[in-house]
């Protein structure tokens, strides 16, 4: 199964939600992803990004065992254009 995600922009904390879509655009799971920081505790977004996209093969594969029930959602206008980052994965 191929996955796309959207990382919603990071505020504060360690961590950032991550919305995991399927081909179609369904959501099939929305959950909180470790934040990565620089050696001076900065959010850094090109890591962060690197980690969610390891996250999603791991998504993508234990959807394919059933390990995973996707929480389908049909994508609605208003959820498109509010992340900072996505992007596709497949196993």
């Amino acid at each position: 199964m191929s996955i796309n995600f959207t990382i919603d922009p990071y505020t504060d904390g360690q961590k950032v939600e991550v919305t995991f879509f399927d081909l179609n655009g369904s959501v099939v799971l929305k959950r909180k992803v470790n934040a990565v920081f620089d050696i001076n505790q900065v959010y850094d977004e090109t890591a962060t990004l690197e980690r969610v996209s390891e996250v999603a093969l791991g998504v993508a594969v234990k959807l394919d065992l059933g390990v995973l029930t996707p929480t389908i959602e049909t994508p609605t206008e208003e959820s498109d254009g509010l992340s900072s980052s996505s992007q596709s994965i497949e196993p």
